[in-house]
């Protein structure tokens, strides 16, 4: 009777819970009269070892899938042994095996991903030299409630975007597998029977009810609360009835007396813990017979030969329990890393309400994965150095978890959006342009069933716009979209919704006269415009290759961009305009807006994308061409009022006073007597400090800066201003901007300042910057792109050239006279952001300096 009810029971045992390798051991203590010359409690001595022999095998004994089925035939089947590949070998010593171990229950994140990137850099950096090494990835799905398979594709499809290829896993197997924990579960038996057996775990019949009454009672006490013993020594003829009454219980760890785990965390150094004091005898398994976490991780950990666990701080405490586990089962613990949590701005945990946080929404943003990989690794690891850009071969050369910073690492979108366009810069354009082709479509810029030649020339032009501006690709197609548009208003009287600087030109008066010229110049057919037999010529040198700078255009002599500039060139004599008052009204009357990419590759895109056949979403894109541009420009014009119309004219300047036959320029005449703003009604300044000549201000490159060891407010900076050797300058420019706003910056810098120490730090010079009146808001006053490094700013206008300026002052006389102190109220910025003295700009060979902060 009781060999043929077996396979009921098997079943009634399984659907209350208990685990497999229980099942003989219940039968046998049920039917212990049929046993001739054993008791039942003999028996179930021998199964839980209450002695507790020492237990440190190489292997452990599987248990047999078909126990039952072998009492009836009388057979033993063979089973695998459970093997510890590192026992008894130093896990230092051998070829890296590093895991990553996510949890299915939703995105990789930027944590996660910087984990799993720390573990690929280790693997790979080894591999030169011990083939063997390898990257492991482990899915630990045994949140049977959260985990989804979803998750688990997303995660693995997030890794392959990283390029983070890993060596054993899931979808690509291995020697240590099954790679999910949920295909491990006869392993997670057959370790905790070894631990029964061996007498170092036990059954524990503690209910919910009475371990909540002791945590509660162990409180009020003032007690941490853990698990009082209850069942640790228990009477074993009272387990074996309980078990055989059916009972549910526990599997608990038993941690032995006054136990210290202790290890040597290659980030935080030495950590060690009072086991017995600070988790008492933890559970290995569920009343149901699911394993617990730590338990798992520690079986896999030891299975797999992990040599080194890197993962994030929030799992330190986790390391006792495992630690704990592995010293149990005679399996060398593995070397232990924690880093450090990614934070917020606000130094909060990184979670979504601080943004995106998951790789694939930085994907779909249009990040690069080597870009990403460059930033994670840098979220707590430097390499020695100021250095920020790395390429993946570099970071695997360099990479060391020596160097991993212990302190939270914050996340900086900025910082990461800045990489990016590095990354971006490195790459040929012709390998950008399908990533943003993907960010077209993604945006709605391009339509899926449009023709595909027009995509791609849309593309490639949308790639070369905004090559140098870009962050993301994302950027480019947004970026095709704004050009697309034109955002001038209808009437004068919708002004207040453009931006300020807009509003300013259209109010000063310049834009008038000169957006006047360009429509009758488009009525009467002289408007340069694209070529429609071949529109990209503002993006080609005439031998066909790409032009990717923002300030180059393409073309021969008699191309769309030559024209462009003879009919700007021929506008700026007619009506005696140049520079800002020339190109600004002229812009704003093209695009709709004062700022941007050169015009004539603005409107060679529009060409494309206006053309028959284009591939443009009309539906989701607005295209304005140059007909309705024109019409509505020409619409706008007649509602400006009159007082706009005329730009207001300067006083006359002061006339030369040569007296006493000295011949000489003096001091006002070399400075003018200025206004100050070039418009009427504005109080004459009159000017008695020391000349514009008197300094030496250059245009400076900053190769290298790090933040002062000593002080929260200097950046220490070398600076390239044309010398044999950069100089040394310390700026107060920390409060207001990030390393990386000043790295390969061109700045204005003041040279004949005399050398003095700042907090320690030899300073011999000064950054120009320009600041509100109360110094809350600082930018930099920027040279044009294409200025010399080391050249001299004049003042004065296009008429006179640095060549034609006087000696500057020595730098004892300029510091001892304070000359820099009587200049410095006069240096404004105009309404447009354009950098002057008493009214006139300050000067480059390549334009004038500006700044962002105008007025």
């Amino acid at each position: 009777k009781f060999l043929t009810g077996r396979q009921n029971l098997r079943q009634i045992m399984i659907g209350t819970g208990f685990s497999y390798y229980l099942i003989p051991l219940l039968l046998i203590v049920s039917s212990h009269k049929m046993v001739s010359g054993f008791h039942h409690t003999t028996l179930f001595r021998r199964s839980i070892n209450v002695v507790g022999r020492s237990f440190r095998p190489l292997s452990l004994p599987l248990p047999r899938s078909a126990l039952l089925s072998t009492t009836t035939s009388g057979a033993s089947s063979q089973q695998q042994p459970v093997v510890f590949p590192l026992a008894g070998k130093d896990p230092d010593s051998s070829p890296p095996r590093v895991r990553f171990a996510p949890s299915p229950t939703g995105s990789l994140h930027v944590g996660g991903a910087r984990t799993a990137l720390y573990n690929w850099l280790i693997a790979q950096k080894a591999r030169s030299s011990q083939p063997e090494a390898a990257f492991i990835v482990r899915v630990e799905d045994t949140d049977v409630a959260r985990s989804t398979k979803e998750s688990e594709e997303s995660v693995l499809q997030d890794l392959e975007w990283l390029g983070l290829k890993w060596d054993e896993g899931p979808t690509s197997g291995g020697k240590c597998g099954p790679y999910r924990q949920s295909e491990r579960s006869e392993l997670y038996k057959a370790v905790a029977q070894s631990l029964l057996d061996s007498g170092k775990a036990y059954p524990c019949f503690s209910t919910n009810e009475e371990l909540e009454a002791v945590k509660e009672a162990q409180i009020a006490a003032g007690e941490s609360p853990r698990y009082d013993g209850k069942w640790r020594d228990a009477d074993p003829d009272l387990v074996a009835e309980k078990i055989a009454a059916g009972d549910p219980y526990t599997v608990r760890f038993k941690v032995p007396k006054n136990s210290r785990v202790v290890i040597d965390d290659v980030v935080r150094g030495t950590i060690a813990w009072d086991a017995e004091a600070t988790v008492g005898d933890f559970i290995l398994l569920r009343s149901s017979g699911v394993p617990v976490y730590n338990f798992c991780v520690a079986v896999d950990d030891a299975t797999m030969g992990i040599t080194t666990v890197v993962r994030a701080e929030e799992h330190l405490t986790n390391t006792l329990r495992q630690g704990l586990i592995l010293d149990a089962l005679g399996a060398p613990r593995p070397r232990y890393a924690h880093c450090s949590l990614i934070l917020g701005e606000d130094q909060q945990k990184l979670s979504k309400r601080h943004g995106a946080t998951s790789c694939n929404q930085f994907k779909e943003d249009g990040f690069l994965p080597d870009a990403m990989v460059n930033y994670l690794s840098l979220l707590g690891w430097n390499d020695g150095t100021d250095r920020e850009i790395f390429t993946r071969e570099e970071l695997v050369n360099s990479f060391d978890m020596s160097r991993v910073n212990p302190s939270g690492a914050v996340f900086d979108i900025q910082k990461l959006k800045w990489i990016n366009s590095n990354h971006l810069k490195m790459i040929p354009i012709e390998d950008v342009a399908p990533l943003v082709k993907d960010q077209l479509f993604k945006c709605k810029v391009l339509k899926v069933d449009g023709a595909e030649d027009s995509a791609d020339r849309i593309t490639l032009a949308a790639t070369c716009l905004a090559k140098q501006m870009m962050a993301t690709t994302q950027d480019a197609a947004t970026n095709a979209a704004a050009v697309l548009a034109y955002p001038l208003p209808q009437s004068f009287s919708d002004l207040s919704n453009v931006e300020p600087d807009e509003q300013r030109l259209i109010k000063s008066g310049s834009f008038y006269n000169v957006a006047k010229a360009i429509v009758a110049a488009y009525d009467a057919g002289a408007l340069p415009r694209p070529n429609p037999g071949n529109p990209m010529e503002p993006f080609e040198e005439i031998n066909g290759s790409l032009i990717t700078e923002d300030n180059d255009t393409g073309g021969g002599e008699y191309a769309y961009p030559a024209a462009w500039k003879l009919f700007m060139k021929t506008l700026g004599k007619e009506m005696n305009l140049k520079g800002k008052d020339l190109f600004h009204p002229a812009r704003l009357a093209m695009t709709g807006v004062m700022s941007g990419q050169d015009v004539t590759k603005q409107m060679a895109l529009l060409q494309l994308a206006s053309e028959f056949g284009s591939a443009i979403d009309l539906g989701s894109t607005e295209v304005v061409p140059i007909e309705m541009r024109m019409e509505i420009l020409r619409g706008f014009l007649d509602t400006i009022p009159d007082e706009y119309r005329v730009k207001a004219e300067a006083p006359p300047k002061a006339e030369n006073n040569k007296g006493d036959g000295a011949g000489a320029k003096t001091r006002d005449e070399e400075a003018g007597r200025q206004d100050g703003s070039g418009e009427e009604g504005r109080e004459e300044i009159k000017y008695e400090g020391p000349p514009f000549s008197s300094m030496d201000i250059r245009v400076g490159k900053i190769t290298k800066v790090w933040k002062h060891e000593d002080s929260d407010k200097l950046f220490c900076e070398e600076v390239d201003v044309g010398e044999e050797e950069p100089r040394q300058i310390a700026s107060g420019l920390q409060p207001f901007f990030d390393e990386e706003d000043l790295q390969d910056r061109k700045v204005l810098v003041l040279c004949n300042l005399k050398a003095r120490k700042l907090a320690g730090f030899p300073s011999h010079g000064m950054v120009l910057c320009s600041g509100n009146e109360d110094h809350t808001a600082v930018k930099f006053v920027d040279a044009p792109v294409d200025a010399k490094i080391g050249e001299r700013v004049w003042w004065g206008g296009d008429g006179v050239k640095s060549s034609e300026m006087d000696e500057p002052a020595a730098e004892n006389k300029f510091a001892k006279k304070k000359m820099f102190e009587k200049i410095a109220p006069h240096l404004k910025t105009d309404e447009f952001g354009v950098c002057e003295f008493l009214g006139k700009p300050m000067m480059t060979s390549s334009g004038p300096c500006t700044s962002a902060m105008p007025s």
